[in-house]
């Protein structure tokens, strides 16, 4: 009875050995560069090709191992979503520009993973004063990820609030976008929509009283701009 016993847990247990492998095994092969999350995201960007993405040690690390040796974009806020984290950078040195850089990446039991990213850079030089910019990034098909969603800087310190407009059957639901204090007088915004969410979005800026100040409709999930007051 005891030597049946044994058996049978050194049966089990070479089970749950030979079981971990595989998964661990499966889950490398997903998830190495070039592997099959990484195809799945070539295809979602209509790549014939798969791309290879490095696994890195912490989210920043991801953002500069992917984007290479010459990213030199300075991070200035970073914060926890479903599945991993988004992070913003600003690049240094742009006189006369307004620019903003925003980066998803994810963790598995490797390290941390570059997903999907993007940003923009708006000549401030010209005679119009803007109220805010933004910048539109659409959700990936068939790629687990936060969007769709809009971020940008805040120029008119008039602004105090943010929302976005969306419909959905004919019903319209506004989402709060999170303004953030990135540094003394330098404000960014971001919102993640309902991933049902589709074109068109209405973005609409209100000042302290709640007064609508600016409003733009955006009729591209790519597209990026700029707001002026009393738009």
């Amino acid at each position: 009875m005891f030597k049946r016993n044994r058996r049978i847990l050194l049966i089990t247990a070479m089970v749950i050995v030979l079981s971990l492998l595989l998964v661990g095994t499966y889950m490398y092969i997903d998830e190495r560069p070039g592997g099959l999350a990484d195809r799945q995201i070539s295809k979602a960007w209509g790549m014939s090709e798969p791309i290879h993405i490095p696994i890195a040690n912490s989210p920043e690390g991801a953002v500069q191992e992917f984007r290479g040796e010459f990213y030199t974009s300075q991070f200035i806020h970073k914060e926890a979503v479903d599945g991993g984290v988004i992070l913003f950078a600003h690049k240094k040195g742009r006189e006369n520009t307004s620019n903003l850089q925003m980066e998803y990446v994810r963790k598995n039991i490797f390290g941390w993973k570059w997903v999907w990213g993007g940003g923009y850079f708006i000549d401030e030089s010209v005679e119009s004063k803007f109220a805010l910019h933004y910048m539109s990034i659409p959700k990936l098909e068939q790629v687990s990820t936060p969007f769709p969603m809009l971020f940008g800087n805040i120029q008119d310190s008039s602004i105090k609030r943010i929302s976005v407009e969306t419909q959905e059957d004919g019903t319209v639901i506004a989402t709060e976008a999170k303004l953030i204090e990135v540094s003394p007088g330098h404000l960014i915004w971001y919102v993640f929509l309902p991933p049902s969410a589709s074109i068109p979005y209405v973005i609409k800026g209100f000042n302290e009283e709640g007064k609508l100040i600016t409003h733009e409709q955006i009729k591209d999930a790519n597209d990026s701009g700029s707001l002026t007051l009393g738009k």
